[in-house]
């Protein structure tokens, strides 16, 4: 059996930046088995598969180690291979996924994600978490994810985690969040449970950051920079309970799985 993937950098204007994905359209579904053996082999973040639905197409992600209810690098990447290589004539795409129904919109060179926003509950400090960062952040927040707020740009790049301290703790993971020097804010994000050590740059966890730098800046359009090896880029806006994340995405692989 042979099937089509393709491996697109997201959140990039050129090869090697941003965060690679795996994409493989699908004529029907196979087994969930596969599909993570397929994950695990190509050792990205995420691996995309969808197959066409009523809507648009179903959509899923998988890790190198689950599967996940939201990923938005991944949805990037999927959109811009419908986008460029299967034809898609129309400017809008709806996924049904596990998240409910998402949208991507093609806007000239840019392709926007309708995605659900966030909302963080405050919480006490986990020592855990102090230890892992090797510094304590302002505050902590929390959702899905532990959100880590710290007081510069420069702290947050300077953050060496210890993975395995991370991975005692009791939430998916950990993004950590400073003002930007040249941007609203400046992230990155860390997911060893989830087979992630360090995501280069994550869509989802930006449904949880544009709000609530939106209320702490008080402006509901905002540009963001993950700053992580690779890096990436993000135009953010929050209308109400949605995120819209605007970024570019490069084709680097077209290539057949054979098993």
């Amino acid at each position: 059996m042979k099937i089509k993937q393709y491996q697109v950098d997201a959140f990039a204007t050129r090869v090697f930046e941003g965060n690679p994905a795996a994409v493989c359209p699908l004529e029907n579904w196979l087994d969930d088995n596969l599909l993570q053996a397929i994950a695990a082999e190509n050792n990205l973040s995420e691996t995309a598969f969808f197959v066409r639905s009523a809507k648009g197409y179903n959509l899923r992600w998988f890790t190198p180690v689950n599967e996940v209810d939201l990923c938005g690098h991944a949805t990037l990447a999927a959109a811009h291979v419908i986008f460029e290589f299967l034809s898609f004539t129309e400017s809008v795409i709806t996924f049904e996924t596990r998240s409910g129904d998402l949208f991507v919109k093609k806007q000239g060179c840019l392709l926007q994600l309708d995605f659900p926003a966030y909302k963080l509950t405050a919480c006490e400090i986990p020592e855990t978490l102090v230890q892992a960062l090797g510094v304590r952040p302002i505050e902590v927040l929390a959702d899905d994810d532990y959100l880590a707020v710290f007081d510069s740009e420069a702290t947050v790049r300077a953050i060496t985690p210890n993975y395995a301290l991370l991975n005692q703790l009791d939430l998916r993971g950990v993004i950590v969040t400073a003002p930007g020097n040249d941007v609203d804010f400046v992230s990155r994000f860390f997911a060893p449970k989830i087979g992630i050590p360090e995501d280069p740059v994550t869509g989802a966890a930006h449904c949880t950051l544009a709000p609530y730098w939106a209320a702490k800046l008080g402006k509901n359009t905002l540009h963001a920079t993950q700053v992580s090896k690779r890096g990436g880029k993000l135009t953010c806006e929050v209308k109400k309970d949605r995120v819209l994340l605007s970024g570019s995405a490069v084709t680097f692989m077209e290539a057949d799985i054979v098993f």
